[in-house]
């Protein structure tokens, strides 16, 4: 565990309108599990690797115009330091998107506008490390949501590197060079499957191995692309590559149709007896193209 030098260092970022920090953070807020940041009180902390050194980094905003970014460990930032800290917050909090049209289009369907209404300026909460964000994804298929993020919990806290502050731990998920000194068989100890097992170590491989990066995948010509290219590794399937597709790699058509979260919001929304069919969620759906990622979201905010 490292201990903190010379904090202090921050820079501004606008925000987007509309824009709702409390929103967000709310939203980051939502377990007592999570083990990659800490919210406190107005403000979020994270643990970032910058040209890799580790920085805790702490983001806040008091009038939703701006972030302010504070690197409280491992500062100051030289600049391109601190173009790869704002590039990860923009990607975290998704502030590059206009919205606009997402909420024209909303406001003019019955079964989304109130959703968007009292969900106004939440922005797609993203997860900027490919890694972490197939790790995550992996971790959760097939499972509930508490025992996911135990596995996460237990993934971290054996492999991540950590910087201790004002008497508190900060975690960084394992990088795919941590990951690959990692057996199965002790993958296994910590309660993963083996074909998780498998596939994790499978991508941590070609990560490490250059073969799979985010930067690659957003060179391609089309979201498709980018999912083929995920399905084709063993173990991830589309309801993987579509959370990949939302949360990493920016796409706001991606749909996860599978999933039981959104199952459930849809059933609460429209008050129905039993859960959506497929088909019933593709005609629904199909009246957002292009902001399937986001009425997602909104949806499966309305589940807490």
């Amino acid at each position: 565990m490292k201990c903190p030098d010379m904090p202090g260092f921050s820079f501004k970022l606008p925000a987007p309108v509309p824009f709702s920090f409390r929103l967000c953070l709310d939203y980051l807020s939502g377990s007592n599990s999570e083990c990659l940041y800490a919210v406190h009180e107005d403000r979020i902390r994270r643990l970032v690797s910058l040209a890799g050194r580790d920085v805790l980094l702490e983001v806040s905003s008091k009038d939703d115009l701006e972030l302010v970014v504070t690197a409280l460990y491992g500062g100051p930032l030289n600049e391109a330091e601190q173009l790869e800290a704002a590039a990860y917050v923009t990607t975290w909090f998704d502030l590059n998107r206009d919205l606009d049209p997402f909420y024209r289009l909303a406001s003019s369907d019955a079964r989304l506008a109130g959703v968007v209404r009292n969900l106004n300026g939440l922005r797609l909460m993203g997860i900027p490390d490919l890694f972490e964000a197939l790790c995550w994804a992996i971790l959760g298929q097939q499972v509930n949501l508490a025992f996911a993020y135990t596995l996460k919990e237990r993934l971290t806290s054996a492999y991540g590197d950590s910087v201790q502050w004002e008497g508190n731990v900060y975690r960084r998920f394992p990088t795919p060079e941590q990951m690959l000194a990692v057996s199965a068989d002790e993958l296994g100890a910590l309660k993963l499957s083996r074909m998780k097992s498998a596939t994790i170590l499978e991508v941590a491989g070609l990560m490490a191995a250059g073969k799979l990066s985010r930067e690659g995948l957003l060179a391609m010509d089309s979201f498709d692309a980018m999912e083929e290219r995920l399905v084709s590794i063993r173990g991830i399937g589309p309801w993987t590559a579509h959370y990949v597709r939302m949360r990493c790699l920016g796409d706001p058509t991606a749909f996860p149709i599978g999933d039981v979260g959104l199952h459930n919001a849809v059933k609460n929304l429209l008050s129905m007896e039993k859960k959506p069919s497929l088909d019933m969620l593709r005609e629904m759906f199909n009246s957002w193209q292009g902001w399937e990622a986001y009425a997602t979201f909104y949806l499966w905010r309305t589940l807490y």
